[in-house]
């Protein structure tokens, strides 16, 4: 049973902006065409105006909200979306006064996840953030609110329909939220056993549509959907590549963030974005070319902050294919350690940079040395060229090789202990041998 009320693609709408001077109340109105534009959303007209603190019935005045009556009916509108978040009451005195159906914008953002959402982890989140959202307006879906049912089925003796809906709303959120705990179980075993193997995971975080689904493919030859609009990748995506000088590395794909992300949706998807939180390096993707650069890099911050990401940060500066002179380079701070690349995913320039940044940023101290494995290490033989650090190979008696390894420490050290072995039992001088 579904308890919340979706939006479809495809409907007439009318788009309201205000300027609110209340700090905290500001939002980006081209953000919010291309987020109307993303839920499929024919859009009629678009009114804005400027107030100095919301109407706590309306929102808008009761002028704009005469204003935007006289659109719907003229304009034979199916909803009108807010940009900004409405109480519930302030939402069913607009539908009450407008007579069609009104979202704000938290509604809106909603709508289009439950659109994309493809694997059942990500409708189970949907679904809960949705269900989230409409606790707190279930009252606006009924018409049946105050009649009494009788003590049979699912309701007890004098409970409202309006307490029923809530009672079973409380029991589903539970529901949802004790299988995401599972999916939660379940991605924890998978970076135990990653870290067990000293496989590091790289993240790649950003804005929406900073071409964070472009770069993933790019650096693991892979198809995942990409597009030019706001949260194409709402499922995450992990891939396990190759990364010359480093071995294997887990990519990981993560949902877009936009500007004040609902608190709802932070809530259901933290069990994906502790994929981030737990990350060895995040790569946070950013459209240098966007004139609200800095907001979207403040507002990404702002999520990574809530949900306790703690890893090392590398700036990705993507699209300079839009700039006016691109470049493609590493910015290095005092150190001389990567701190930004500037590239294009979509046309290929400068992944080279991207990858001897993530290998610097990655690196652990190395170790340039020569191994004398017999047959019965055959197994580590096999693990040294999966990690991509054999550099030659020589045969020696009775079935065995002399390897050249160019390895990081830490990582020789969990592979030869796997064996129950030390770097004496197959350490080579070649000075000597």
């Amino acid at each position: 049973m579904e308890y919340f009320e979706r939006h479809s693609g495809g409907e007439n709408a009318v788009l309201v902006h205000l300027a609110v001077r209340v700090r905290g109340q500001d939002e980006d109105l081209e953000e919010f065409r291309l987020l109307a534009a993303s839920a499929g959303v024919t859009v009629l007209d678009v009114i804005t105006g400027s107030r100095d603190r919301p109407d706590a019935k309306l929102y808008a005045g009761s002028g704009k909200v005469a204003e935007i009556a006289a659109a719907v009916e003229s304009l034979g509108v199916d909803v009108v979306l807010f940009n900004h978040a409405l109480t519930p009451a302030q939402e069913r005195n607009l539908e009450r006064e407008l007579k069609c159906r009104v979202l704000d914008r938290t509604g809106l953002i909603l709508d289009i996840f439950a659109q994309r959402a493809r694997t059942h982890e990500g409708k189970l989140q949907v679904e809960l953030a949705q269900l989230d959202h409409l606790s707190s307006r279930l009252v606006r879906g009924w018409t049946h609110l105050e009649r009494q049912k009788g003590g049979i089925g699912l309701r007890g003796p004098g409970e409202t329909q309006l307490e029923t809906d809530r009672r079973l709303l409380r029991i589903r959120i539970e529901y949802l939220k004790s299988r995401l705990d599972k999916v939660r179980a379940t991605r924890a075993q998978g970076r135990a056993a990653r870290q067990k193997a000293g496989i590091p995971t790289v993240s790649l975080v950003g804005y929406t549509n900073a071409g964070k689904s472009t770069l993933f493919n790019r650096l693991a030859g892979s198809d995942v959907y990409a597009a030019d609009q706001l949260f194409a990748t709402l499922d995450p995506t992990l891939r396990r590549i190759n990364m010359g000088g480093i071995g294997e590395i887990v990519l990981a794909d993560t949902v877009g963030f936009v500007r004040h992300l609902p608190h709802q949706l932070v809530d259901a998807f933290r069990a994906t974005l502790e994929e981030t939180v737990q990350a060895d390096l995040l790569l946070h993707v950013v459209d240098c070319a966007s004139d609200d650069r800095d907001l979207h890099i403040t507002s990404v911050q702002e999520v990574l902050n809530e949900v306790g990401a703690q890893a090392p940060v590398l700036m990705v500066y993507n699209k300079i294919d839009a700039l006016t002179e691109p470049e493609v380079r590493i910015d290095r701070n005092d150190e001389g350690n990567p701190v930004a690349v500037w590239l294009s995913a979509r046309d290929n320039i400068g992944l080279d940079a991207l990858v001897e940044a993530v290998q610097a940023v990655l690196a652990k101290p190395w170790e340039d040395l020569w191994l004398e494995l017999p047959v019965t290490l055959a197994r580590l033989r096999s693990r040294l060229y999966s990690l991509g650090v054999v550099q030659a190979e020589e045969v020696v008696a009775e079935g065995g090789c002399r390897l050249h390894v160019r390895i990081q420490a830490p990582d020789l050290a969990q592979w030869l202990a796997r064996e129950g072995i030390s770097r004496a039992d197959v350490l080579v001088d070649r000075d000597h041998a």
